[in-house]
């Protein structure tokens, strides 16, 4: 039963029915209705029947930031409103207005514009205490009048704010209530002003990832005693870490990673005589030029959580004492230039969950104590020294996901016992000595992994470039607080060069249900045969077996590797067929190189995309692309119509093609797109390179290796992964218009990336900065001359010597069109995607009336006469 209205209650009901009405989607909040009780609306509070809180994040509103303030703010009981990532646009004007009692404005990323400055405006808000405009588009032009509240929040962070004048502008008021400041992720110069030492009550300072300069401010920070969160990272600030950092004894987490910070660790950063020494639970330098050794005094900070000091040129051994650390989660100290062994004393980290120490001169053995640690779900000691056995106790490791021991000079055997971890996802031991056989147990969890403990670890993957010193299928890294700008610093430990280098943050994606997605066993001295168990690995995206010697012939059973990417085989002793069941598989690479494989190579899909050398070596293999069964002549007669079969394998092995279903890669690398390069070449040939990815010379040397990496590629299989990410690292031009509004990865966006590509190849242009474009991108071009003539956007190059290829290319186009709908559920899906390339491929075109798989989601393609690429509301240029 409802309460009696009072006129109050009525004139909220009127106010938000008429908010709702002003929507431009009549769907939204259809309970906020005239004549019913708004505190039964949707995320609607109150307090005493009266109208206290509004929550509407994440619903579209589309709507402009002065409408909210003048239909809901205006509500005179309303003390919170929150509409996180609900696309409000506008400026927050001087005519603000709000609620005298209101306490939380909370419009956290949205697409507000202006100046910071406009926050003066909310002065007529007197008991506003936290603003939050985090993740928006604002800007500081300077300010004449300060903000004029006292506020206890302020976050914002993630906008378009430059410049050394804001900081001093905000506290300009005085900051004497202020508890939390956040400006990360801006562009703001200069330093740290002394105005902030009146701040006396504040616990949370982040103004990380800046470009802020200078000394550590410390004589500042030393004034603020009740200072929890300092976040000061990814800034330029230089000198040296000073022993007075422990004088701030209520610090929990400090933060100073990718700066120009030198020196050693102070020794007195926990030294055990202050009250507060124990607080400190999150220590970050990494990314900095720290020398000298790690103290030993850090195995006083007994709260200590989060240990991470990678990135520097540390010396010395990991002390000893960090055996009294009982609370420590993440250890994390690859590429210094640590020596001695692994400590014994590792055991007694009983809550460990990463332990990454690659990358430096570590020697001795893996201590088997370490399955004392039994929450590790990340062991990452890849390119040290380490040599021994691989201990059996590790199998006992229930949660252990990533396990990376390449590049040292373990023996032995595997140990079988590895098949017991029940997470296991990512098993690399490539350059190693192991000898023995590939014990089948290790498959064994095969469709029961899950992999819930392995969730949000920044990592960089570094794929190998194919060079003959870069061993293994690539290395998997941790790349928390690391500016991607500095992996050069790698490029002498490491011999794989950085042409192909990938960001991401880990997702699970199995429950109970998953494989290994990878599994590198390259370079050792394994021999017997390859293990049918392999094949139950369904997930398995990289599987590398390469130089060893293993024996027999290439198991039927590796048709079960459905999601397979790459695949490599080569140089080994294998014999026997290459079995017709493998052509089922989605491969975008595999090389069966240099083995004693003999017969026929299968004439379908994917082997007749690949070029010779993957199969070269072989004595007793014949047919394309190698000499024809029973002659010693290439099958010239036959080669145009293979290569008519191959014309759309490169497309297709990008949207096949690299990495994996288990990560959201968001790709630091530059696409290298060299088609001006193969314009020598006859047209023929040259839609050949487009479209076979090797059938020659032609292709192979330039693009191939190349265009797999676009900006945002991944495996594309079952799974439809999704991840939030805090920040977009996308190549320009290839970003989906809706990652600058929500910050969400999807399949959908890398199929909007794939279609970059697409026109990439089939334009000859880059995707950004060509004076045709004006101030467009290649996108937008194409969507200008969609609009008139669509066969200007063609590279003239490719029709030079055979115009009859215009049809061929525009089928291919409008595969690209439909891959760059600004509407992402109107994209098709990667299996369409592959669909449509085969009914080029079988030369059926495209039926501009049918659908790919009635299954999938609602997609045809677009006409001949009339292809768009069709926009949802404002262009974006990115």
């Amino acid at each position: 039963m409802g309460h009696m209205a009072s006129n109050g209650d009525v004139a909220e009901a009127q106010q938000l029915v008429f908010f709702k009405s002003s929507l431009k989607n009549p769907n939204l909040l259809q309970d906020w209705v005239a004549g019913n009780d708004p505190c039964n609306f949707t995320g609607v509070s109150c307090r005493n029947s009266r109208v206290s809180a509004i929550n509407l994040s994440f619903v579209d509103l589309s709507i402009d930031f002065g409408l909210i303030s003048s239909s809901l703010l205006t509500v005179a009981t309303l003390e919170s409103f929150v509409a996180r990532s609900c696309n409000v646009t506008g400026t927050v004007a001087v005519r603000s207005q709000c609620s005298k009692v209101l306490r939380v404005l909370d419009l956290g990323g949205n697409r507000i514009s202006g100046s910071v400055a406009d926050l003066s405006s909310l002065s007529v808000c007197p008991n506003l205490k936290s603003v939050n405009f985090s993740k928006n588009l604002m800007e500081f032009n300077g300010g004449l009048n300060p903000i004029g509240v006292s506020l206890k929040v302020i976050d914002l962070s993630f906008n378009r704010i430059a410049g050394p004048a804001v900081v001093p502008w905000i506290l300009s008021d005085g900051c004497g209530e202020l508890v939390q400041f956040n400006v990360s992720g801006n562009n703001i110069s200069g330093t740290v002003p002394e105005s902030l030492k009146s701040c006396s009550l504040l616990e949370v300072f982040d103004i990380s990832r800046n470009n802020f300069s200078g000394e550590l401010p410390m004589d500042t920070l030393l004034s603020l005693t009740k200072l929890k969160t300092l976040m000061l990272g990814f800034n330029n600030f230089n000198g040296k870490l000073p022993e007075s950092l422990s004088e701030l004894t209520s610090l929990e987490r400090f933060d100073v990673s990718s700066n120009e910070i030198s020196g050693e660790i102070p020794a007195g950063i926990c030294d055990g005589t202050t009250a507060g020494s124990s607080r400190l639970q999150m220590l970050y330098l990494q990314n900095n030029r720290l020398t000298g050794s790690i103290p030993a005094t850090i195995g006083n900070c007994s709260e200590l959580a989060s240990l991470d000091l990678s990135f520097n040129t540390l010396t010395g051994e990991i002390p000893k004492q960090l055996r009294y650390l009982s609370k420590l989660e993440d250890l994390i100290i690859w590429m210094n230039l640590l020596s001695g062994e692994i400590p014994e004393e590792l055991m007694y980290l009983t809550n460990l969950e990463n332990l990454i120490l690659d990358f430096n001169y570590l020697t001795g053995s893996i201590p088997s104590s370490l399955s004392n640690c039994t929450n590790l779900n990340w062991i990452s000691l890849s390119n040290n020294k380490l040599d021994g056995e691989i201990p059996a106790a590790l199998g006992g490791l229930s949660n252990l996901a990533i396990l990376k021991l390449g590049n040292n000079s373990f023996s032995g055997k595997i140990p079988p016992e590895l098949g017991d971890c029940k997470s296991l996802v990512w098993l690399d031991l490539n350059t190693n000595q192991l000898s023995g056989t590939i014990p089948p147990d290790l498959f064994k969890q095969s469709g029961y992994i899950a992999d819930a403990y392995l969730t949000g670890k920044p990592y960089l993957y570094i794929k190998n470039d194919g060079s003959k010193q870069c061993h293994g299928a690539g290395n998997l890294l941790e790349f928390g607080g690391i500016r991607q700008v500095d992996l050069d610093r790698i490029s002498s430990r490491h011999p794989c060069s950085f042409t192909r280098v990938y960001l991401g943050i880990t997702q699970p994606n199995f429950n109970h249900n998953g494989s290994m997605i990878f599994f590198d066993l390259s370079y050792n001295k394994l021999e017997g045969g390859i293990p049918k168990e392999l094949g139950s690995m369904y997930y398995l995206n990289i599987l590398n077996l390469g130089h060893n010697d293993l024996t027999g012939p290439i198991p039927e059973e590796l048709s079960g590797l459905k999601s397979i990417a790459i695949l490599d085989l080569s140089h080994n002793r294998l014999n026997g067929s290459i079995p017709i069941s493998l052509t089922s598989l989605g491969l975008g690479d595999a090389d069966l190189s240099y083995n004693n494989l003999s017969g026929s190579i299968p004439e379908s899909a994917p082997f007749d995309t690949f070029p010779a050398d993957r199969f070269s070596n072989n004595s007793g293999l014949c047919g394309y692309p190698l000499p024809k069964c029973g002659s010693g002549q290439n099958d010239r007669s036959n080669s145009h119509r293979k290569s008519n079969k191959r014309e759309a394998s490169l497309a297709g092995s990008v949207a096949m093609g690299l990495l994996f279903s288990l990560f959201c890669i968001f790709g630091v690398i530059l696409v290298l797109v060299e088609m001006r390069k193969r314009r020598r070449k006859k047209a023929a040939a040259a839609l050949e390179a487009f479209n076979d990815g090797g059938v020659n010379s032609y292709s192979d040397e330039y693009l191939e290796a190349r265009v797999s990496d676009f900006g945002m590629a991944r495996h594309m299989s079952a799974m439809d992964t999704h991840l939030s990410v805090s920040t977009l690292a996308g190549t320009p031009g290839y970003v989906p218009p809706e990652y600058y509004q929500s910050f969400r990865c999807s399949t959908k966006g890398d199929v909007y990336s794939y279609g970059v590509v697409l026109l990439e190849l089939l334009t000859g242009k880059q995707p950004t900065d060509s004076p045709d474009f004006g101030d467009n991108n290649l996108v937008g071009w194409v969507k200008l001359h969609a609009k008139t003539c669509i066969t200007d956007v063609l590279d003239p190059d490719l029709l030079t010597e055979d115009p009859t290829l215009m049809v061929e290319l525009l089928q291919h186009l409008k595969v690209a069109c439909a891959c760059l709908d600004d509407r992402p559920w109107k994209r098709p899906t990667m299996i369409q995607v592959m669909a449509m390339f085969k009914e080029i491929q079988a030369g059926s075109g495209l039926d501009s009336t049918s659908t790919v798989d009635a299954g999938e989601a609602h997609f045809s393609t677009v006409e001949m006469s009339q292809m768009t690429i069709k926009e949802d509301g404002e262009q974006i240029k990115h």
